[in-house]
């Protein structure tokens, strides 16, 4: 069953936590982006359980940016939810990595490099408007 646009939540920025470092010159135009649209369009994917971002590192340093107290998320329970896959990306220096890594990565004090993970997602994001004022 794919995810709807009632599926989102606004969750507290500072509760969610990173895996991965992002670069820097993706966030700026997506920070760009966001400005012009006045909100969010897509959703972050996150663990429901430890706040892990599992998709949308650089929506997550957006909002950090703009000061925002909360984002749109999409809540999962990533170790039961066999809609969500992890891999690596080519290149990545790795020659693969599990769910247990990129939660006990986002539980501790250090990121991996940008794109290490690679998450398939078989269910669409669904299209959202957030408007930046109801983020504040």
């Amino acid at each position: 069953m794919p995810w709807e646009s009632d599926d989102v939540v606004l969750v507290d920025v500072e509760w969610l936590k990173p895996h991965e470092e992002i670069k820097s010159k993706n966030r700026d135009k997506l920070l760009d982006m966001t400005k012009r649209w006045r909100g969010f369009t897509k959703p972050l994917l996150v663990d429901a359980k430890t706040g892990a971002i599992l998709d949308g590192h650089h929506r997550y340093s957006v909002a950090r940016c703009l000061n925002l107290s909360k984002v749109p998320a999409i809540l999962i329970d990533y170790f039961d939810d066999d809609k969500i896959t992890v891999e690596v990306w080519p290149g990545c220096g790795l020659d693969n990595i599990t769910k247990k890594e990129v939660i006990d990565m986002s539980l501790s004090d250090e990121l991996f490099p940008p794109k290490t993970s690679k998450h398939i997602i078989s269910n669409h994001m669904p299209p959202i408007h957030v408007l930046l004022d109801d983020l504040r």
